[in-house]
């Protein structure tokens, strides 16, 4: 029997590989991983505070980051642990840009949220195969499309007075040359208008600017929940109200930093 001896540890360990590989495949598979278009997320923070009735401290005057996110695709691989270590060059830029607004000491839980709900799908895509690539290209696109300079250029700044929804779609249309999709909070009882909350551009996975179709009929409200406050922000969001959806036509709110509650 000793001759088959190198044999059966040969196929003891192809059986070993054959399993690392499978539970690896189902580690990577453990969310939908399908997926056609990047979704670049940008949130006004005045409307964040708002929605989660929260009181923030003094919150960015300025469109900040959501997230880039595959559409539908989640979690698509939750071995993929966030390490704060791989991305240290780009804390300066992502404080700026991608902060926590109701949680600012607790950066590392929503940049973590993101990269395991979003970014192991992203980085399907070898120009976001690692943390730091998906972080840094995220940055990147958010420069490039300068939401905000865009925005004052077009008129379009933080008011007590409404906007026409369809005029600020058209006006980003008009520079991007791609259809976005706005998000509002609905009016609550006793509000007038619906309140800009998010907009979003989509790209495709080759990175270039594309239409982001909406649904045809109702669509599901979206709540903004970053990682680690996922429960918190949840909780607000049932308690108040729905969370954003897609802009109804009409007359919205953009509010000035002065709305936030203090």
């Amino acid at each position: 029997m000793k001759p088959w001896a190198p044999l059966s540890v040969l196929l003891s360990s192809f059986c070993l590989a054959i399993f690392w590989l499978c539970s690896t495949g189902a580690l990577w598979r453990s969310g939908n991983q399908e997926w056609r278009k990047l979704i670049m997320v940008q949130h006004w923070p005045i409307t964040v505070c708002k929605e989660v009735g929260n009181n923030c401290t003094s919150p960015p005057d300025y469109w900040t980051i959501h997230g880039l996110w595959p559409d539908r695709a989640e979690e698509c691989n939750r071995s993929w642990h966030f390490d704060l270590e791989e991305i240290k060059d780009l804390l300066p830029d992502m404080k700026m840009y991608w902060p926590d607004v109701i949680h600012p000491l607790s950066l590392s839980h929503f940049w973590k949220h993101e990269w395991e709900k979003h970014g192991t799908c992203a980085a399907q895509l070898n120009a976001l195969n690692s943390q730091k690539r998906y972080f840094g290209a995220s940055l990147d696109l958010y420069h490039g499309l300068a939401l905000n300079s865009m925005l004052q250029k077009l008129g379009i700044k933080p008011s007590t007075s409404y906007y026409q929804i369809s005029n600020i779609k058209d006006a980003l249309a008009s520079v991007y040359r791609v259809i976005p999709k706005l998000q509002c909070l609905p009016p609550k009882q006793g509000e007038e208008v619906q309140t800009l909350g998010q907009i979003e551009l989509c790209f495709t996975k080759d990175l270039q600017l594309e239409n982001c179709s909406e649904p045809e009929g109702p669509t599901e409200p979206r709540v903004l929940v970053p990682g680690g406050q996922g429960a918190l922000w949840a909780q607000a969001a049932a308690v108040q109200g729905p969370g954003l959806e897609v802009c109804k036509d009409g007359f919205a709110f953009y509010p000035p930093p002065e709305e936030t509650p203090h």
